[in-house]
């Protein structure tokens, strides 16, 4: 197997452990609150991480300046707990559709802060296809006519999801430099302990009001899942492929996430995929297309 067809092998397997991330969300979130869930899973990945970069360090010669360990700190602060701490709570307030087509948009939110960033250049091509996307999430609220609720989308949820990709966004585009110079499990570890450190006095907060005797097998699987798979793994090969591709091009594979999360939406959580849904997904993912190829 070539190079080029291992990375996008690894992106698969990305995209589907981060699409059932939705999924799983929704189940550990019936027995964990949103804040104790983020801060559980951001805890659990540092630990995971620290025995994966002891192994690593020894093997990899990386050079480090002055600022390295404050910008991988950053990088944990924004890009892994308020990343996660928005999309969880988000994904409480409004339907995985909802916020898979919005975590759709971070390939258009990438490029636009690349740009800024002279990493990469807008082309005529790559604004339209900025706007239709932009257009799709304007329709995925006009045209949506599910009720709020449980199962439902609420703004509130919306916004939460959007600022997720955000904080995602921000994560994609400064982390570039650090690849450069440091590996992705660094990159990574770095991330995930800072976060982690950042999160603790919430997160021990909320584990204080939290009685841990009511939460099941199937919680706590919830919470391995989302910190092993989606965050540690994931979090590896979307680095990994960074260090290799320019940053929209790997946020890219973000689109396929809609469909296959309202599939899964409609399986296992038993949600509705109304047309109006459909129809703003079909816009998002044709503007996210036409800026790829732009």
């Amino acid at each position: 197997m070539n190079h080029s067809a291992l990375l996008y092998l690894l992106l698969t397997i990305m995209v589907f452990f981060w699409s059932g991330n939705y999924i799983v969300g929704k189940f550990a979130l019936r027995e964990f609150p949103p804040v104790l869930l983020s801060g559980l899973r951001v805890s659990l990945a540092g630990i995971l991480m620290m025995p994966v970069y002891w192994w690593d360090r020894g093997r990899v010669g990386e050079k480090w300046t002055r600022g390295d360990v404050p910008l991988l700190l950053g990088l944990g602060v924004c890009g892994v707990a308020l990343n996660q701490m928005f999309f969880v709570v988000g994904l409480s307030l409004t339907s995985v559709a909802h916020s898979a087509i919005i975590i759709g948009t971070t390939p258009m939110v990438v490029l636009a802060l690349a740009a800024l960033r002279g990493q990469e250049r807008i082309t005529g091509r790559k604004a339209v296809g900025m706007a239709v996307a932009l257009v799709g999430v304007a329709l995925l609220k006009l045209l949506e006519t599910t009720p709020a609720g449980a199962r439902g989308a609420t703004w509130a949820g919306d916004t939460c999801v959007f600022l997720a990709a955000l904080t995602f966004s921000l994560f994609t585009v400064y982390g570039k430099a650090a690849t450069g110079r440091h590996s992705t499990v660094t990159v990574n570890t770095f991330a995930y302990v800072g976060a982690a450190l950042a999160m603790a006095p919430v997160t021990l907060w909320q584990a204080s009001r939290f009685s841990f005797a009511r939460a099941t097998w199937v919680g706590w699987s919830g919470v391995f899942y989302m910190a092993a798979f989606p965050s540690v793994l994931c979090y590896l090969i979307y680095y990994y492929a960074l260090s290799h591709m320019q940053p929209s091009r790997v946020s890219a594979f973000s689109y396929l996430q809609p469909p296959l999360v309202a599939a899964m939406g409609v399986v296992l959580l038993n949600e509705h995929v109304t047309l109006g849904l459909g129809v703003a997904a079909a816009v998002v993912l044709a503007g996210v297309g036409i800026a790829e190829r732009g």
